[in-house]
């Protein structure tokens, strides 16, 4: 942390698809090595499968999914005397996005299915109802704090 004042945060681009900064997010974090190209038609890809499965606008999904996921409160050590203690906090706007579009890509990368765009779009359809391994992930940060 620097000593003198506050860093600026860079706003990201808005995507050119669905106008939304948050897919932008999305696809700069599932991004390998610099490979947006193949990202951004991995995420297209997906969100064009939940739309074809929920007949649904998928980007109102995608946006429940992110907000289903996101930790109000995780725990932190903090040593007081001797011993560790688990200190529940609330956690900042933005870390909250970035954790949950983190579990987002890690649950959806741990799944067992053939393509990463039929991963993706179970992972995002099983957030936005409240399962799947980024909800259950959810629910543990909580269950801790």
């Amino acid at each position: 942390m620097p000593r003198r004042g506050l860093i600026a945060r860079r706003e990201v681009q808005v995507d050119p698809l669905y106008n939304s900064a948050l897919v932008t997010k999305f696809i700069n974090s599932m991004m390998y090595g610099g490979k947006r190209a193949t990202s951004q038609g991995i995420m297209y890809d997906a969100l064009s499968v939940v739309q074809q499965k929920t007949q649904d606008d998928p980007l109102k999904i995608f946006k429940k999914a992110v907000d289903n996921v996101k930790p109000t409160l995780e725990v932190k050590s903090r040593r007081v005397g001797g011993s560790n203690y688990q200190v529940p906090i609330e956690v900042n706007t933005n870390r909250r996005t970035s954790l949950a579009l983190r579990w987002l890509i890690g649950y959806a990368r741990s799944r067992t299915a053939r393509t990463m765009v039929q991963k993706l779009a179970g992972e995002i359809l099983d957030a936005a109802t409240l399962r799947g391994g980024a909800g259950k992930q959810h629910d543990d940060t909580h269950k801790l704090a």
